[in-house]
């Protein structure tokens, strides 16, 4: 008997402390994401109702004008597909409508963050010198899931008081306002756990990363199917299968159905215990997904620094061009007869002319759908760039550098992709854009060439981006995440300024705001050459910071 009993309670006594120093590491996660989290937390929740609700107010003031909106979106299954139905014509259901990207744009938030706190800690080999500290198995993982939730939780309960904060009016506006926040929350935590499973399985970060990020691709595609599918009848199956389109059943200000939260609450509850199980079955800094043995020999692609570059940047590099190309499939095959869409309303179409487009309906369409692509780009541009970044944080660089290498050659061909991999997905997109767009509107000649000119007139905004994040590397190197900062609060400008009324010199500051409005409006080369030159000078005080300074 006593044989039996002190095996067990010695694993009771395991068990008591595997989450020993949890509290600790979440006031370190915190410390390292004072920056970080409150803005995504922020940037998803406060824009609710003080401009989705707010715009829709002002361009769709009765119920007439939403109801003619919401048929038009329930035609479009390209629109259903990226954003989802209306559910109705009140003015919450409306409201919201596109702010359902948000289940999405919440997602990649809370994959970043904790596979940031967990599958990265142990890559850099931090993650080891904290485990040999007095800090439980299971510290790290709770921690980061704590910080995950949170900031789901939080993000969803500030955009409950923003909803309720707005001009939507009745009982229905507060119960609607907490069915959204909830389906927000909930969205985002199924993701975190997704994230916690994700890092479990491989040694890389990038590719726990690039697994997570396919997860929420394969849902967000099998949602996206089935509400374009659907249209205005039945709920299609594969809707069931995705958690955005859980997220999406939930209905806010259309019947706010709390019951279906209870799918998220169950996927959480089973991934978390996934995640838990496998962490308990593997070694500190090893994955359950064996790596690979590499070749005897290196083939001749990788004899010097472009061709490493090119093994290490091209899958990201396909991955970019696909999803932009796409994209701009998608733009292309709804542009045309936009204004039949859009009815009516002369307010819809001052606002789009206002927010940078030409006098033309489909132009301004076209000039603002191509910047968010631009957008897109400048976020592959950081991603790339940020590379040189992780190369010498991991002591690959310096193991390069010790041989024939020059620094500046070796920068170079990191930098190269962060150059011309944004220009091949623009061109990819607006190649696909504008043959799509010239078939529907029977003119493939005309259109091609200025769908395709609006996109890679994006470049030069695109490649500040890359400026900005060469230059933190070479000047600041322990900074140059920070990056990611800049990229997100010019996205929040582009995004909300002209909508809530920004001062035109904050707008100033984002470098979208600065392009040519093609096509339709007038080409100046002014603006176009004074960002490249800003792009240069930036890369060139990137480069020479790097050529001075020591390694990290």
């Amino acid at each position: 008997m006593t044989a039996i009993t002190a095996p067990r309670s010695i694993e009771s006594s395991l068990r008591s402390t595997d989450f020993t120093g949890t509290g600790q590491l979440l006031r370190l996660y915190l410390r390292r994401d004072r920056v970080v989290l409150p803005l995504w937390v922020l940037l998803l929740s406060l824009p609710l109702g003080s401009v989705y609700i707010n715009s829709i107010v002002s361009v769709y003031p009765d119920e007439a004008d939403r109801a003619g909106f919401a048929n038009s979106i329930l035609a479009s299954p390209a629109q259903l597909a990226m954003y989802g139905p209306v559910y109705n014509t009140s003015l919450g259901a409306v409201g919201i409508w596109k702010a359902g990207m948000f289940y999405s744009l919440i997602a990649i938030a809370t994959i970043l963050t904790v596979i940031r706190h967990t599958r990265a800690e142990e890559e850099t080999g931090r993650g080891e010198l904290v485990a040999a500290t007095r800090v439980g198995r299971y510290a790290g993982l709770t921690a980061a899931l704590i910080l995950g939730y949170g900031g789901a939780l939080a993000t969803g309960l500030i955009g409950f008081l923003s909803l309720s904060g707005s001009k939507l009016t009745g009982d229905d506006a507060r119960t609607g306002s907490l069915a959204f926040g909830l389906a927000l929350a909930g969205s985002g935590a199924v993701f975190a756990s997704v994230a916690a499973v994700c890092a479990q399985l491989t040694t890389s970060a990038r590719l726990a990363r690039g697994i997570a990020f396919t997860v929420l691709a394969v849902t967000f595609t099998l949602r996206a199917i089935g509400d374009a599918r659907a249209g205005d009848g039945p709920t299609s199956p594969l809707v069931w299968l995705s958690p955005q389109g859980w997220s999406l059943q939930v209905r806010p200000f259309a019947g706010n159905h709390f019951a279906v939260l209870l799918l998220h609450a169950a996927a959480v509850i089973v991934l978390t215990l996934i995640a838990y199980s496998l962490l308990r079955h593997r070694d500190i800094g090893a994955g359950l997904i064996a790596e690979r043995p590499g070749a005897a020999t290196a083939g001749p692609g990788l004899a010097g620094p472009f061709g490493l570059a090119w093994r290490l940047q091209r899958g990201t590099l396909i991955a970019w061009t696909v999803g932009l190309g796409l994209y701009g499939l998608i733009i292309g095959s709804v542009i045309h007869g936009i204004g039949d869409e859009l009815g009516s309303s002369q307010a819809i179409r001052d606002l789009i002319t206002r927010m940078g487009g030409s006098a033309s309906l489909e132009n301004s369409m076209i000039s603002y759908a191509f910047t968010m692509i631009g957008v897109a780009a400048a976020a592959y541009a950081v991603s790339a760039a940020l590379r040189l970044h992780s190369e010498e944080s991991s002591d690959h660089a310096e193991t390069l550098l010790t041989g024939a290498v020059s620094r500046t050659r070796w920068a170079a061909s990191h930098l190269l992709f962060a150059l011309l991999g944004p220009a091949v997905a623009l061109c990819v997109s607006g190649l696909l854009g504008g043959f799509v767009y010239g078939r529907a509107a029977g003119d493939v000649g005309g259109k091609l060439p200025d769908v395709l000119g609006a996109a890679l007139i994006q470049l030069p905004a695109v490649w500040i981006f890359t400026g900005i994040t060469v230059a933190l590397f070479g000047l600041a190197p322990r900074w140059t995440p920070v990056a990611w900062g800049v990229l997100t609060a010019a996205i929040a400008v582009f995004l909300l300024g002209a909508i809530s009324g920004a001062p035109q010199w904050l707008r100033d500051l984002e470098p979208f705001e600065h392009l040519p409005k093609v096509p339709g409006a007038s080409f100046d080369l002014v603006p176009v050459l004074i960002l490249l030159v800003i792009a240069v000078a930036l890369i060139a005080l990137g480069l020479i910071g790097f050529r001075r300074r020591d390694l990290r």
